[in-house]
């Protein structure tokens, strides 16, 4: 597998320290209904749009086994360079209707992890990046080949890859993690990236995941921070222990450090990157506000 190749970056980024004092980047508690009706005109001005755009998504584990954890030292370290989501939640249980949540607004009635689902007209992310003339690909760690759509392969689960339900989305989109560039500037302009059944820590341990995201997130990250970029972490739900409360922050160049208190769920991240390249909002997302407070311009 290919990694991408900035090891003195990564070097540097994997020996800083917790930082500690963070002031928090948004006030406690939701914003009324009435307060985010009223904001709705100028939501898209409050959200930058970043260069570029990657989102990785990790399994099956709570916010407090990954952030502050001394088996996640280096998702710790990632996560204290810019804003943590205190009081993110996933949608529901188990996996796969969370992927398809975050990926079009909607479970689509999914309440396992059946395979294969296939959603010909539903909208999704890609197609609607697609459509604006923003690149978009998913980059899956164990696909066996470009535009697999088979259920299994090794490692590799097609219920944790959701553009591959949406036959609007062209199995161009649907990469190996082989193919992720080695130069961050020749990514698409939004990127998902999903580790496989180990390395996401489905199936095994929370050092591992910690471990492999060291080694492929650390240079990304370094990047991002200097060229108005975006590195998003989140996991698909937790482990049935923390009322599926998830981790998930936020790292890039716009990103201000700190804490973001009120609360957000996968329908909330699909809401605001959709505010990004001011496209119109999915399904449930619909019902989100974009996420405003934390970025720097």
């Amino acid at each position: 597998m290919r990694r991408i190749r900035l090891a003195a970056a990564a070097v540097a980024l994997a020996a800083l320290p917790a930082l500690a004092g963070c002031s928090p980047a948004h006030p406690a508690g939701e914003q009324p209904r009435a307060a985010v009706q009223r904001a709705a005109p100028s939501r898209a001005a409050a959200v930058p749009r970043p260069s570029h755009v990657v989102v990785v998504i990790f399994e099956n584990k709570g916010a407090g086994g990954i952030i502050g954890s001394p088996r996640a030292p280096y998702l710790t370290a990632l996560a204290r360079l810019g804003t943590t989501f205190s009081r993110s939640n996933a949608v529901t249980h188990p996996s796969e209707p969370n992927y398809l949540a975050l990926f079009s607004g909607s479970t689509h009635g999914v309440t396992s992890d059946r395979c294969p689902v296939t959603f010909p007209h539903a909208d999704n992310l890609g197609r609607q990046l697609l459509a604006a003339h923003h690149s978009f690909a998913g980059y899956s760690e164990g696909l066996p080949r470009a535009g697999y759509a088979g259920c299994t392969a090794g490692r590799y689960a097609r219920k944790h890859n959701p553009w591959v339900d949406f036959p609007t989305v062209p199995a161009s989109a649907n990469r190996t993690y082989a193919q992720f560039p080695a130069d961050p500037a020749a990514l698409p302009r939004v990127s998902f990236v999903v580790p496989d059944l180990c390395h996401d820590m489905h199936d095994c341990p929370v050092a591992t995941g910690d471990a492999w995201a060291r080694r492929h997130l650390a240079p990304y990250a370094h990047w991002a921070r200097a060229h108005h970029s975006l590195l998003l972490v989140t996991f698909d739900e937790d482990d049935r222990s923390e009322g599926n409360r998830i981790a998930t922050f936020a790292v890039g160049q716009d990103v201000r450090r700190g804490t973001y208190a009120a609360r957000i769920d996968h329908y909330t991240v699909l809401r605001t990157l959709e505010a990004m390249f001011g496209l119109p909002a999915l399904g449930n997302a619909a019902h989100r506000s974009p996420i405003t407070g934390i970025w720097t311009r």
